[in-house]
């Protein structure tokens, strides 16, 4: 097949609790984590930008806290991810800077994701980390999630992240090498599925539980994180951790079952934010603003007209010219109250006008499409 993570722009790595942590132990495997950070220095040295989202921090805490291997209550677990976490985000910050990179610690919940005030938040943050060329380390926040606003597990967090930033791949390492037909621990004539271009009532079947007590998901987690890859325009692969140097394995042609998305995520995010979102108002532009954006620029400030309607940041709006013509919609990176006062207004007069250093732009580019498909 031919691919390599290092044709991919952004990639987000999951590493599970039983490939990151010794089991018997409950103490990271420094020298697996080393080889792993071998690889994300390789593929940032060819332009690649990585996140990982790296479980671990409740495996490590309870056996700092003495908890013991059993079934932790809801308190028990947030106390040992409260501990936890500190020595997961140690152990990647000290490999990495082995290679002088830095681990930027981001911990989410569901509404970070599902939110779209939180969602733009958490975005600008892993973005400019990204920008700077740090390495994004994600986890969900365990020490206040409760079952109620959980994700679960970190396949599904993976791909809510991947989704976010517009990922172009996602890679689950996990304790098999893929997709197969059956649960090759109970059928010894499985085989691996090496390429997805579907979730069919025939793949979801084929998932079977986790067999790993570390780990919350199982194949069937997978699929679910496939679901969402897919519909965001990323690639999906699932390969074995196991080993040293799991991704240069997997770019040498290692075994793995890939998930084929059918568009792009530039694609994908776009059809979202024309069809998937009710506009909540909308911003009148002048012709000089609607020239601009037609040619991919973002929306400033000092192209608006006027501001319609009651939104909040994060709000989908209309975009529209001065005629009434409907140019796009977009997402607002202000509230109306805001917004209002910005009409106008030049980029440098932001922070004079609204008493502190907002976004630039009213609607940035990546967050905005055009009727016809003008503008990137």
């Amino acid at each position: 097949m031919g691919r390599k993570l290092s044709d991919f722009r952004r990639v987000v790595i999951k590493i599970g609790s039983a490939t990151l942590v010794d089991s018997l132990k409950s103490e990271v495997h420094e020298a697996w984590l080393a080889a792993m950070v071998e690889d994300i220095a390789r593929l940032t040295a060819a332009g690649t930008q990585v996140l990982v989202v790296s479980s671990g921090a409740i495996a490590l805490g309870r056996n700092l806290l003495k908890l013991g291997r059993g079934v932790l209550a809801l308190e028990e677990s947030q106390a040992a991810a409260a501990i936890g976490q500190i020595a997961l985000a140690r152990a990647w910050s000290q490999a990495l800077q082995v290679h002088r990179m830095v681990a930027g610690q981001i911990l989410l919940t569901l509404q970070d994701t599902e939110e779209r005030r939180r969602y733009l938040n958490a975005r600008a943050t892993i973005e400019t980390l990204l920008a700077h060329g740090a390495v994004p380390v994600i986890n969900e926040n365990d020490t206040v999630a409760t079952t109620e606003i959980r994700y679960g597990d970190n396949d599904r967090l993976a791909a809510r992240v991947a989704s976010m930033v517009s990922a172009d791949c996602l890679v689950l390492l996990s304790d098999i090498d893929g997709l197969y037909t059956a649960p090759p621990a109970r059928d010894p004539d499985a085989s691996l599925i090496a390429e997805v271009d579907s979730i069919t009532p025939q793949i979801e079947a084929m998932a079977g539980a986790s067999a790993n007590e570390l780990a919350r998901g199982g194949m069937a987690t997978k699929i679910e994180a496939a679901k969402i890859a897919l519909a965001s325009g990323t690639f999906m692969v699932i390969t074995s951790g196991a080993g040293a140097h799991p991704l240069a394995r997997l770019d040498a042609g290692g075994r793995a079952t890939w998930f084929l998305p059918k568009g792009d995520p530039v694609t994908a995010r776009k059809a979202w934010i024309a069809g998937a979102l009710e506009p909540r108002g909308a911003v009148v532009i002048d012709d000089g603003a609607a020239r601009a954006l037609s040619t991919g620029k973002s929306l400033l400030p000092a192209g608006v007209l006027r501001v319609e309607g009651q939104f909040s940041r994060g709000d989908a709006v209309i975009i529209k010219r001065a005629d009434g013509h409907e140019m796009g919609r977009g997402l607002v990176a202000y509230d109306i109250s805001d917004a209002q006062l910005l009409v106008g207004k030049k980029s440098q007069d932001i922070a004079a006008v609204l008493g502190f250093k907002g976004r630039s732009a009213m609607i940035h580019r990546d967050d905005m499409t055009l009727a016809g498909g003008a503008g990137r």
